[in-house]
């Protein structure tokens, strides 16, 4: 299958990836294969890229924000099915048996595989991955809108969940930087009813993008929101 390698990290303006050839991955026991629909580019891809993350396999193929159908199913594999599109996202896999993942925090597990960087991601024609690390997708989103939900819009969310607010009709709502995790947590909270403050650097990007998606405030990383917040995130 076609792959976009890379073998040693370097400054992407020395265009370190290349198009090759790998063989076609076999799923394991408790994996799907999944032929790659679309993948999404992020910021961690560039970081792996680059070499700001360790080296932790060479070569690599980068890409966690995939989206695709299921292909064939691994022998013990009973709750997915060929043919259903799902999501993969930069976890990959966990332990199942540290203290955070018998804890519902498997993000913080001790030994985790992350996708793109420890094991083969999306930039390719094809991936595995274990079934209860793949999530089915609605089909009210595209392939194209649903790849950025799956990094980006998880972050987001998850920020999104852990503001405490119950009543989010009025709440006030600080975001602190507006990358692309920031720019999907907007607009959750004002399809929620929340009222959004933004604090971030850059005035003619992000706080621009802000305004257009109806922040009633926009200030500097420093300035301080003109009302108390109920939460920040």
């Amino acid at each position: 299958m076609r792959a976009v390698l890379l073998d040693t990290p370097a400054p992407i303006e020395t265009h370190p990836l290349r198009l090759g050839h790998v063989d076609v991955p076999q799923p394991s026991a408790d994996e799907v294969r999944i032929k790659v629909d679309a993948c999404g580019v992020c910021r961690t891809d560039l970081h792996v890229v680059e070499g700001d993350l360790e080296v932790r396999r060479t070569p690599i193929i980068p890409g966690h924000q995939v989206v695709g159908t299921i292909e064939s199913l691994g022998a013990s594999v009973t709750d997915r099915q060929i043919g259903a599109r799902v999501g993969v996202a930069w976890l990959h896999r966990t332990c199942g048996c540290c203290s955070f993942c018998t804890s519902q925090r498997e993000n913080l597990c001790d030994s985790p595989d992350f996708t793109g960087w420890t094991v083969p991601g999306g930039f390719a024609e094809y991936l595995v991955a274990p079934a209860r690390f793949t999530y089915p997708l609605p089909d009210g989103f595209s392939d194209l809108q649903a790849a950025p939900l799956l990094c980006a819009g998880i972050i987001g969310y998850r920020c999104l969940s852990k503001t405490g607010i119950d009543d989010w009709s009025g709440a006030r709502l600080g975001l602190y930087g507006f990358g692309a995790a920031g720019h999907v947590a907007i607009q959750i909270a004002r399809a929620r009813g929340a009222e959004a403050y933004v604090c971030t650097r850059d005035r003619e990007k992000h706080q621009a993008l802000a305004e257009e998606l109806g922040a009633v405030w926009t200030g500097g990383t420093m300035d301080k929101p003109p009302v108390a917040l109920d939460a920040g995130i």
